[in-house]
């Protein structure tokens, strides 16, 4: 069987989608006939450039930056086409080609122009505008794209969101999103942890006072948000450290509000920080914080932070709860006041880390397994191939 997976981004790039499709690509690549009853031959498609990326080191070949043509000519000659996000070019060309699709939605792009459920004017999370045809206020919400970006992007949900409708499969990490997108042909399977994580040793002890944050530096991850708190915090006496992991075009800004409130000496962004490297960092760390306002539709950070052990402080939004489940403490998307109530609580009941993070560890092993994950992508693909027939 061969399978094409198009994903607009992937490796160099660092995210949550080149994360997922990595593990799912080496994951299927890996498997043989013994193990499934079927052979797989993989590709996968991108538009991310190489940028000195060893593309030879992976068990798959990678096809970098096609012309219209060559894209075409490589949905021609697949069995079934993965798609991780509903990009319109290959969806269109592999419908009209009539060939078996499976879309993975790591966005809200079938039901907002911006993918990310957020409206921007409040910076609040969107009700859902575009599905209750409120289409002025999905206008406002991109003004800052100019007119006609924005018009651009309420027009292409449209289409989006019709040809979603004639795949053979709509993929969801969370039943959360599903409930959300509403799609037919829709099924959930949860994202895949690689066994490593968590499993390195360390001396070092984690310490209550000591947090992080791992994620990009954007508005919509919550890390403004997370400095107020972290100001309370330093108001009301509490002595802790907080480790900003990640890079993004807030950094500058954020600096700023970290100089402003005088959090020098207790707040340190530490930038990108390579995989290898993660566990080292973290190793002092006893609580995970998440703070986003909107977008997340599964939370590989806060999966993994649970593979490691770690309690989480999170927003309380629909993928978050259903991720985390137990295994941590929630707070009002946004509210820097019950944020900083939460992480006071981690300060004064150094209890709260062993018990949740025993039970973070129990769920990610347990509902979030990689080896689970491919073999639920693959009965899919099987599934698409069958009813095509």
């Amino acid at each position: 069987m061969k399978v094409l997976i198009y994903s607009r981004v992937f490796a160099p790039n660092i995210g949550g989608v080149e994360t997922v499709v990595m593990s799912l690509a080496s994951g299927l690549a890996r498997m043989n006939k013994a193990d499934t009853g079927v052979t797989t031959d993989l590709t996968v498609v991108t538009m991310t450039p190489r940028h000195g990326f060893d593309d030879a080191g992976l068990p798959f070949p990678v096809v970098r930056q096609p012309k219209l043509r060559q894209l075409v000519r490589l949905i021609r000659a697949t069995d079934v086409l993965h798609l991780a996000g509903p990009s319109l070019l290959p969806l269109l060309s592999a419908l009209l080609l009539r060939k078996p699709v499976a879309v993975e939605h790591h966005g809200f792009q079938a039901i907002c122009p911006n993918g990310q459920l957020l409206y921007e004017p409040t910076h609040e999370p969107c009700p859902g505008h575009f599905m209750a045809n409120e289409h002025m206020r999905c206008l406002r919400c991109n003004i800052k794209k100019g007119m006609a970006g924005s018009l651009r992007s309420w027009l292409l949900t449209f289409p989006r969101r019709f040809l979603c409708a004639r795949v053979d499969a709509n993929v969801m990490p969370t039943v959360w999103l599903q409930g959300q997108l509403k799609l037919p042909g829709s099924t959930t399977v949860h994202h895949g942890l690689s066994a490593h994580i968590g499993n390195s040793v360390s001396a070092s002890q984690p310490s209550t006072s000591k947090f992080a944050f791992i994620g990009r530096l954007v508005s919509t991850k919550g890390v403004y948000t997370l400095v107020q708190a972290a100001q309370q915090l330093r108001v009301a006496g509490f002595q802790f450290q907080l480790k900003v992991i990640g890079n993004g075009p807030d950094r500058d800004a954020l600096w700023q509000q970290i100089v402003h409130s005088g959090l020098e000496d207790s707040v340190h962004l530490l930038g990108y920080v390579p995989p290898g490297r993660l566990d080292e960092q973290l190793a002092e760390v006893a609580t995970i914080i998440i703070p986003s306002l909107a977008g997340e539709v599964f939370g590989m950070v806060a999966a993994e932070g649970m593979s490691r052990g770690k309690l989480l402080i999170a927003s309380d939004i629909g993928s978050m709860r259903e991720v985390i489940g137990e295994a941590g403490l929630f707070f009002p998307a946004g509210n820097a006041a019950e944020l900083a109530k939460c992480m006071k609580r981690v300060l004064n009941e150094p209890n709260l880390f062993a018990r949740h993070g025993n039970i973070g560890r129990t769920r990610a092993s347990h509902q979030f397994d990689e080896t689970t994950m491919v073999s639920r992508h693959l009965d899919i693909y099987r599934e698409a191939l069958a009813c095509d027939d």
